[in-house]
């Protein structure tokens, strides 16, 4: 278990090494020399392509070698072709005047990035026991964190003193070493009948056909991430608000909260598994409702920088848990022959409630203000705790078997045994 940890854990990271860069790090960079904020918008615009990844999650499903690995033939490919796109890159060493093609690379990268993705939570599906599933997604929601971390601050440090080409470069290297795990790595072979294309497709739907998914997808998701994304989308206006410059925004909500959210990811992974998921989820929900509250003076205009950052770092960290929880019960909704559409359409439902609660929250704050916003934050996630606690009292899972053996894939997961 510790190896196919080890692997998850090298793919995750080399996975948003790019998108930190892309998303913090080359914004960073363009802004300084002399792009619009509009057209900084738009960059983003790239971003959409992981929320809709679950329109191609199918193919993966469908089609892969039996001889490479089904979901290794995919991630051979796939991590190859970050790599060089990534290399595509190096040439454009004036990014704010080649803007055209450094954004279309940007976007090849970020379809390759949403794709693996899809490759590796299959994997995960397949190799993960119910109890190591915990741990698992804590090292996939902390792996986000890491790599905004290193592609969007380690990066930008790194082009400030030597420059474009050793940036990307290095950016190049720390993913290839994802490649490097992927040609070592075994991937146990499928023994279940491989589903048809039309089955495939229609998992996008008869997943929620397992007992509770319905209620735990349109339910306990949507009030969570909700309730927490409208309190994270009031962050950044609030600072600006409060008179905070925008480097040292950067600085403090890219890198020093990254810190503290990557340990709370690991941790929430591995009470998980001492805990479950209800005693988490109740953790994390109750960290978020007092990290709120200890936002409240930023609400109100008052931002010391050391009160700031401290509810700053455990509003992110409270964050983290809840994700990881979220995250490692989509897994278990995820059946092992349609692992890879079952958890992409499960989590994308979840970023399309983000984007939903950024904007929501944003509007909601233009009208209310600031504190009131965040008090009904307060007030979703806890009804999301509650109706999550219930799910997980009311569908507890019976014990499911490891899945330890070659060409044994696992059970756990599978609508015959989801109870």
């Amino acid at each position: 278990m510790t190896g196919r940890l080890g692997t998850l854990t090298a793919l995750y990271v080399t996975q948003y090494l790019g998108i930190g860069f892309i998303t913090v790090g080359l914004t960073a960079i363009l802004r300084d020399g002399g792009t619009s904020l509009e057209t900084l918008a738009l960059l983003q615009i790239v971003g959409l392509i992981w929320p809709v990844k679950f329109l191609w999650a199918p193919i993966l499903d469908r089609y892969g070698s039996r001889h490479r690995g089904h979901y290794r033939s995919w991630l051979l490919v796939l991590q190859a072709a970050l790599v060089l796109a990534l290399l595509a890159l190096l040439p454009f060493s004036r990014p704010a005047e080649q803007l055209g093609p450094v954004v279309a690379i940007c976007a090849a990268f970020v379809f390759f990035s949403a794709t693996q993705d899809i490759a590796v939570d299959a994997v995960a599906v397949r190799l993960l026991s119910e109890s190591a599933r915990g741990t698992g997604n804590g090292i996939q929601v902390a792996a986000s964190y890491l790599g905004n971390l290193l592609g969007g601050g380690a990066c930008v440090l790194v082009y400030d003193r030597f420059g474009w080409v050793s940036a990307v470069g290095l950016l190049a290297v720390l993913t290839a070493v994802g490649l490097l795990v992927v040609w070592r790595f075994r991937e146990p072979a499928r023994t279940d009948r491989v589903a048809g294309v039309g089955t495939a497709y229609r998992a996008l739907l008869s997943v929620f056909g397992q007992p509770g998914c319905r209620w735990w997808t349109f339910g306990v998701v949507p009030l969570v991430y909700v309730g927490a994304g409208m309190a994270y989308a009031l962050i950044t206006p609030a600072l600006v608000d409060a008179g905070w410059s925008l480097g040292r925004i950067g600085v403090v909500t890219g890198v020093v909260t990254s810190v503290p959210a990557i340990v709370a990811g690991l941790l929430a992974g591995v009470g998980i598994a001492r805990f479950g998921r209800g005693g988490v989820l109740v953790a994390g929900g109750v960290a978020l409702a007092l990290s709120t509250v200890l936002l409240l003076p930023l609400m109100n205009g008052h931002a010391p920088l050391a009160g700031t950052v401290a509810a700053l770092c455990f509003f992110l960290a409270a964050y983290t848990i809840a994700n990881v929880v979220l995250y490692t019960v989509n897994m278990d909704y995820s059946r092992p022959g349609t692992g890879g559409t079952d958890f992409t359409v499960l989590s994308s439902f979840g970023l399309v409630c983000s984007f939903v609660a950024a904007s929501a929250g944003l509007a909601a704050a233009g009208g209310f203000g600031y504190p009131a916003v965040a008090v009904a934050s307060i007030v979703l996630v806890a009804a999301g705790v509650a109706l999550g606690l219930a799910h997980q009292r009311r569908f507890r899972r019976p014990p499911a078997p490891t899945p330890g053996t070659p060409g044994e894939p696992s059970t756990v997961g599978d609508p015959a045994i989801v109870a």
